[in-house]
């Protein structure tokens, strides 16, 4: 079975009614993807659901497309689980943004601590911004998501945690001892993991989450890197509370 493209504009969508792509959607499938009139493809634009539809028009810098039919399609975890993640280096940081939208996360909060090696200025900020959301949305087109999980500006580390509210609250480290234990916790309905860059979090930081409730979290005895730690524990609250497995 062919897989059919799938693609994101921020333009309103309707069934019956044609649209013309951006010309960095118009570029990707026509020129990468090398589609062609008569082609499927569908089309999303965060507010819920997909629309399917067929491509009418092609031309060097146009893609345009007739919206023929809409599904309200969901794939959206039933627990909303939030990333704060202190930023890390280049890739590193692409990955973790990219692989917490394929499972599902609902916000990244990016997050400036004392070992972040990552320095950002206004307008460097606002490139790397821009550039995660693009992460984002590429993310969400080939996983099926059809609503745009939120990713913020970096913000400091102290000036987000009196912010930080959810029904519970985790912040990784190594170096304690508790476990997540299914036995007692209830099933939340928001998640906060909190998570260090490269090196982690000083211990002054965990203390200061676990002073805002934070619950320090062990994953097991293997120290993982921080591209690591948020796929693994979001893997692990999805099977406990969300749709990864069959309750």
């Amino acid at each position: 079975m062919t897989s059919v493209t799938r693609i994101y504009q921020a333009i309103p969508l309707a069934k019956g009614t044609w649209v013309r792509l951006n010309e960095q959607a118009s570029h990707h499938v026509g020129r990468v993807l090398r589609a062609k009139v008569g082609d499927n493809i569908i089309l999303f634009n965060g507010e819920g659901g997909e629309y399917a539809g067929v491509i009418s028009h092609i031309d060097r810098k146009s893609v345009d497309v007739e919206l023929i039919d809409f599904a309200p399609k969901e794939a959206e975890s039933p627990v909303n689980i939030y990333l704060a993640q202190g930023i890390a280096r280049g890739e590193k940081m692409d990955f973790i943004v990219q692989k917490s939208v394929e499972l599902g996360i609902k916000k990244i909060i990016p997050l400036v601590t004392e070992r972040c090696n990552v320095r950002l200025d206004a307008a460097r900020e606002a490139k790397r911004l821009a550039h995660w959301q693009s992460v984002v949305i590429s993310a969400c087109e080939q996983c099926g998501r059809n609503r745009l999980p939120d990713i913020m500006a970096p913000v400091s580390f102290d000036a987000w945690l009196p912010e930080a509210k959810a029904d519970q609250c985790f912040v990784l480290s190594p170096h304690v001892s508790s476990r997540l234990s299914i036995a007692t916790l209830s099933t939340p309905a928001s998640i906060i993991l909190l998570i260090g860059p490269e090196g982690g979090l000083s211990d002054r930081e965990v203390e200061r989450a676990e002073q805002y409730g934070f619950t320090s979290l062990n994953l097991g005895p293997r120290i993982l890197r921080t591209e690591t730690a948020g796929v693994a524990a979001i893997t692990v609250l999805q099977c406990l509370y969300g749709d990864m497995i069959n309750k």
